[in-house]
């Protein structure tokens, strides 16, 4: 299939290179043509600029054509700050609602192998723009789809039905999932989860697939879970590729500040010691597998990757079940690393040993780990290459 009826020439580029990529599959580019991303967007949004790696502001009605070339690319849009307490068109402090990269959209769809007439439940309404595609590709009455905040759901309603699209849109609390319309053929999550609800399996059909962004708290880094429900109450699978989302509003970290855990002396109690792990190895790029394998080993954890200074980067770590600490700072031209740790865990300890266990198995990818949900005490539990052989996560 070609774009050639699309009006903008950006958006139908931007439908080739889906196609191409193999992101988006043949079968669903009659929904990526009929369902406009645009049509969903606010006119005022703050759309990701690579140059000033951050949010910018545009204005539909000053800049009608930056606006819909941001619409029509395959970059995340920031269509809402601090639970909406936000206002005026400087960035706020926390993003709180988007537009997800159109390649990752049509990805989890393509993850999701929804039919016609299967029902599905969309968690995180946002714009609408994904629960518009799920209703235009399985029928409305058959896409339920769950928003928290008030305003955003209700933006998302005016939006769908101006479109013509009409899933049921509820408003609440995604992560009870929607029991009246239950039970599903699938479960999407556009929203990043550190514990699978219980309810999102209670409420799946045995045989029926949960796609949700999963992760720790170790990171902000997720990768998607592709979860198939059996009838014993359990969910399992693998991870397909890495993601980034924000986190479902019920399971938000809130960590203690910085002085809560370091003393105004900074060392004081601290044992030091060295590593020579390299900086350029332990500090990846967006995306890749180290952290998300780091915060699978090392639980109840949060990393910290400061900003380099006069040549030194710090990187803390900080416990999430005392106020246990780590520092390891890098030093350009420096083969060891200075580490300072202090605590009932020794942090850096526990993470060295997690990143010579990753690199003993090969430096595994996210798609070579699995996870396992189970009810009661069985918890979740992740796995590398074979679920039989887990831990808790």
């Amino acid at each position: 299939m070609t774009f050639e009826g699309i009006a903008r020439p950006g958006r139908a580029a931007l439908g080739q290179v889906l196609l191409d990529a193999g992101v988006m599959g043949e079968d669903w580019a009659p929904t990526f043509a009929a369902v406009d991303r645009a049509a969903f967007l606010p006119e005022l949004m703050w759309p990701f600029d690579t140059r000033a790696q951050g949010a910018v502001a545009i204005d539909k009605a000053e800049h009608p054509n930056a606006w819909y070339a941001a619409a029509d690319s395959d970059a995340p849009i920031v269509t809402q700050w601090d639970d909406g307490e936000h206002t005026g068109p400087e960035p706020g402090r926390v993003s709180t609602s988007s537009s997800s990269m159109p390649s990752v959209v049509y990805g989890l769809l393509r993850d999701l192998a929804v039919d016609e007439g299967m029902a599905v439940l969309d968690v995180g309404t946002g714009t609408g723009e994904t629960a518009g595609a799920l209703a235009h590709r399985c029928g409305g009455r058959k896409v339920t789809t769950v928003e928290v905040d008030p305003a955003v759901s209700r933006h998302a309603r005016q939006r769908l039905a101006a479109a013509g699209l009409r899933p049921e849109a509820v408003l609440g609390d995604g992560g009870k999932g929607c029991a009246g319309s239950a039970p599903y053929d699938r479960v999407l999550a556009t929203v990043g989860v550190r514990e699978i609800p219980g309810a999102w399996i209670e409420q799946t059909r045995p045989g029926g697939v949960i796609i949700a962004p999963w992760g720790t708290h170790y990171t902000h880094a997720d990768a998607v879970a592709r979860l198939v429900v059996r009838g014993d109450g359990t969910a399992s699978g693998r991870f397909t590729r890495p993601v980034e989302f924000m986190k479902l509003r019920g399971q938000r970290l809130s960590l203690p500040p910085h002085h809560a855990y370091v003393p105004a002396e900074g060392e004081g109690g601290a044992d030091t010691s060295a590593t020579g792990i390299p900086e350029g190895e332990f500090i990846t790029p967006p995306y890749a597998a180290l952290p998300f394998a780091l915060g699978l080993r090392v639980r109840h954890c949060v990393q910290v990757v400061a900003a380099p200074h006069d040549g030194a980067r710090p990187v803390w770590l900080y416990g999430l079940t005392d106020r246990s600490w780590a520092c390891v700072v890098f030093r350009e031209g420096e083969a060891q690393a200075r580490v300072w740790q202090a605590g009932e865990r020794r942090l850096w300890d526990e993470v060295e040993a997690a990143y010579g266990w990753w690199v003993g198995q090969g430096r595994p990818e996210h798609s070579r780990f699995g996870l396992t949900v189970g009810p009661g005490p069985a918890g979740q539990r992740v796995w590398l290459d074979d679920p039989a052989d887990s831990w808790s996560a």
